[in-house]
């Protein structure tokens, strides 16, 4: 439609464009992506496809047989596996996959202002056309930003068509929004909603009580939580305790991971693999964590928080529990509300809690297992609490208290 052209020509021309070194978007995103393979974490591996995936649909080709965004968004995914070079697509992919491998646009389309502006909101914006989460943009972003570092290293583009398209509004990604957090009362309410949830005989909610206190207490992240085992833990009879963190276990997905399970086995975030981090613990996840023990012990390899199979907890499985936990924990307004929506939201307000308590920024940090900036950008918005108090403090500097 756009150049005229028989579709057997255009296949000639990006024959002929792969072979002067301006591969289509379909061939550049197998190319980038087995070299990254080897040295990525599996969660690294599914965000790159998704951010290459979501370029494709932009990248795709125009033509009354073009599929739809969603195939292709399928079909990328599942062509820049490694693995799958060389095998037949599954039948519902075939003829997407065969599409882009034969009309996705060269690499030097994305010097088209038409096309880098196409590109740029299919890395905002959802399939339904609704604005995509801050970090969602961001990730995705970042995933196409070292793409085309990649592309620039090889001789394919000379610059970053990207470079200086801004998305409005963005800045204020990352910062945690007050909403979220919970209050002592609320916290210890939501902890024990958690043990209410599923049968006596399954004990769905009982076996995450003190996973979830993790997060809460310690701002343990989740995937940090999953991974945790016994040995870790300090855990007195009296008195505050420390867990040693060492490694995560993200959810990635299994053909993401090497090992072929759904979950990956990784270091500490933005730590090297060998290192640890101390985090004090009060008594108050000291007892929890050893009535825990004392309950349920542990699975077989030592971890304290397990399915009721043994196997790894999955996010889907806690978070499941979580939703049911709130809505037995919280009026309909707040369950309606952000208050505490995600798990995640508890690793914030311990954080936030520390900050409040007067901890420096660069120890609040350390234990948080986050740099002092973020610690300061993401959360400078959570301590204004104590309005009142400043307000009284103006009052007596302007003598109008009486």
């Amino acid at each position: 439609m756009e150049s005229g052209l028989p579709v057997s020509e255009l296949r000639d021309k990006a024959a002929e464009a792969t072979e002067k070194g301006d591969p289509n978007w379909w061939t550049f995103s197998r190319e980038y992506m087995a070299v990254r393979w080897r040295t990525d974490a599996a969660k690294t591996r599914e965000g790159l496809a998704d951010s290459l995936a979501t370029v494709a649909i932009a990248m795709a080709g125009e033509g009354p047989k073009a599929p739809t965004p969603e195939e292709v968004r399928l079909a990328v995914r599942w062509g820049v596996v490694p693995g799958h070079v060389g095998e037949e697509p599954p039948v519902e992919l075939r003829a997407a996959a065969q599409w882009l491998a034969d009309n996705s646009l060269p690499l030097s389309a994305l010097e088209d202002s038409r096309v880098i502006r196409d590109v740029h909101y299919r890395l905002a914006f959802r399939l339904d056309d609704s604005p995509a989460a801050a970090e969602t943009y961001k990730r995705r972003r970042r995933g196409f930003n070292t793409a085309i570092e990649y592309a620039i290293q090889e001789g394919y583009l000379e610059a970053n068509p990207l470079a200086g398209v801004k998305r409005p509004g963005s800045n204020g990604s990352g910062i945690v929004d007050p909403r979220v957090l919970v209050n002592e009362v609320q916290g210890r309410q939501l902890l024990t909603a958690v043990s209410y949830v599923g049968s006596v005989h399954r004990n769905r909610g009982r076996r995450l009580v003190a996973f979830f206190a993790c997060l809460l207490y310690s701002a343990t992240r989740p995937a940090e939580a999953v991974g945790l085992t016994l040995p870790q833990c300090h855990l007195p009879e009296s008195g505050w305790g420390t867990l040693t963190l060492k490694e995560t276990r993200p959810v990635a997905g299994k053909k993401w991971t090497d090992s072929g399970e759904r979950h990956d086995r990784r270091g500490l975030k933005s730590r090297e693999r060998d290192k640890d981090r101390p985090v004090p613990i009060p008594p108050v996840l000291v007892a929890l964590l050893r009535e825990h023990v004392a309950e349920f012990g542990t699975a077989p390899d030592g971890r304290l928080f397990a399915n009721e199979r043994g196997g790894l907890l999955g996010s889907s499985s806690y978070w499941r529990v979580w939703q049911e936990a709130r809505e037995l924990a919280l009026p309909p307004d707040k369950v309606a509300s952000p208050l505490a929506r995600r798990p995640y939201d508890l690793r914030s307000t311990c954080i936030t809690n520390w900050l409040r308590a007067g901890l420096p920024v660069a120890e609040v940090a350390r234990r948080a297992g986050n740099s002092p900036e973020v610690i300061h950008r993401n959360y400078a918005g959570c301590l204004d609490d104590s309005e009142e108090d400043n307000n009284r403090k103006i009052e007596r500097v302007m003598g109008w208290m009486t």
